[in-house]
């Protein structure tokens, strides 16, 4: 059953979730969550912002990914909420549209911040003298721009396209529209699924294929300049090579949600959840892995310290 109101479409969100239950727990958790998020994140950006030790090419591309995270949180975790809070879970079709957006142009915008910081690292660490004459502030502007632009206008295409068809079924499994929300067609499409695969190819598996052969090089050419090279190396790729691991374990897992027919396991769909809480993961593994930021963190923390 499906509601329809002014020739508004509604799509009914079936979450894997009992509300009725633990309504006030996940209201607390997703709060909770979301309030770190926002938090966390903007504390990192805002150090880059203010400390002029911080204005490199590597800690532009970290605030980039931080702001990624606040803004893909920003754009979700309000309806969640509200939802939580709701006795029906349901999302006019424009809105299930604009989460699906949001989630897949972000995290497309993800892949490629992660790709152009295994570059920086790549000249950074195996050409350091030309670094500083390839790697300018303008340079880095366009990469961030490219980014987000690109990726941008992929999915506004998946989705103006998504927008012209015809939907016959009106429940979503899930709590926001992902990659399921081509399920709710009459008939598959096999021109949007040959420009999804294409943008699936683009912004997922050519950054990933781009980053194990810089990384590879990256191990290479230090293991052959001795230990103290190799540990500062790793110091620095380390914190960018979890976070792409993590990203494209949930990316992977999101293909295998969008493929599986029938019913999907609760357990699975608690996985991909996972991707919400995916924006928790950067603040604290730059935070802690990363020596300059975590310096100007110790000291926020102890000027607070002082003053209690």
């Amino acid at each position: 059953m499906f509601l329809m109101e002014l020739n508004v479409t509604y799509i009914i969100l079936d979450s894997y979730v009992d509300l009725e239950k633990y309504r006030a727990l996940y209201f607390v958790i997703f709060f909770s969550a979301f309030v770190v998020i926002i938090c966390s994140n903007s504390t990192i950006v805002w150090l880059i912002w203010i400390h002029k030790n911080l204005h490199e090419p590597m800690y532009f591309f970290i605030a980039a990914l931080l702001l990624n995270s606040i803004l893909l949180s920003s754009a979700l975790y309000p309806k969640i909420l509200l939802d939580i809070l709701s006795e029906k879970q349901v999302v006019t079709y424009s809105t299930c549209l604009f989460q699906w957006y949001i989630f897949y142009a972000i995290a497309g915008a993800e892949f490629w911040l992660l790709m152009f910081m295994a570059l920086d690292r790549y000249l950074a660490i195996c050409k350091p003298l030309q670094y500083p004459t390839i790697m300018t502030k303008y340079r880095v502007n366009v990469l961030l721009t490219v980014a987000w632009t690109v990726q941008g206008f992929q999915f506004i295409i998946t989705v103006s396209a998504a927008s012209q068809r015809k939907v016959c079924h009106f429940i979503s499994r899930g709590i926001i529209c992902n990659s399921t929300t081509h399920k709710l067609y009459c008939f598959p499409s096999a021109l949007l699924n040959s420009w999804g695969s294409f943008t699936l190819v683009n912004s997922v598996f050519v950054p990933v294929i781009f980053n194990c052969f810089t990384y590879i090089n990256i191990f290479i050419i230090t293991n052959r300049r001795g230990l103290e090279v190799r540990k500062k190396a790793m110091s620095t790729c380390l914190p960018h090579l979890v976070v792409l691991f993590i990203f494209f374990f949930l990316g992977t897992f999101d293909v295998l949600l969008a493929r599986f027919e029938g019913e999907f396991p609760k357990l699975g769909r608690f996985i991909m959840s996972l991707y919400l809480y995916h924006p928790l993961f950067n603040p604290f593994i730059y935070g802690l892995k990363m020596k300059k930021i975590s310096t100007h963190l110790q000291r926020i923390f102890c000027a607070v310290k002082h003053v209690e």
